[in-house]
């Protein structure tokens, strides 16, 4: 059985989706979670209640990782290869950086490009499959693929 890699920031299955806060103040959304203060400088807010965001955004920027992250980042076997992250904003109005999905790179996508959450195999270890949230593009040549 497949384990989320960081536990209680996403949902798996059919309809995956990240798991935010929201001030109960102010109505303000974060991610990941907010549960000391309300980082809205006019809102004094402390309470927080869970708020799943939505599934589909719109890329913001996006890049490609020619280099391997620092640690606690898993590679996979092998040598390495380079992955596209993208900074996508929710329609909540914030932005949460991911990497691109497996199989899509910088070529699929562009600014303003339409994406989808979605959940895949980060690392395997000794308990067995971790994963992690990654943004699927959806609009390849005004369609999906």
């Amino acid at each position: 059985m497949a384990t989320p890699a960081i536990d209680g920031w996403f949902t798996t299955g059919e309809q995956p989706s990240l798991l935010g806060t929201r001030c109960v103040t102010c109505g303000c959304v974060y991610f990941p979670k907010q549960d000391d203060y309300c980082r809205n400088p006019g809102c004094d807010g402390s309470e927080f209640v869970e708020h799943a965001l939505s599934r589909t955004g719109t890329v913001w920027s996006y890049t490609d990782a020619q280099y391997q992250p620092p640690p606690p980042y898993q590679p996979p076997p092998g040598d390495y290869r380079s992955f596209g992250l993208a900074a996508v904003e929710l329609p909540e109005g914030i932005t949460v950086l991911g990497q691109l999905a497996d199989g899509y790179g910088v070529d699929d996508v562009h600014v303003g490009s339409p994406v989808e959450l979605v959940v895949e195999t980060l690392y395997v270890d000794d308990e067995g499959p971790r994963t992690i949230w990654r943004w699927k593009p959806t609009d390849l040549d005004g369609g999906t693929r």
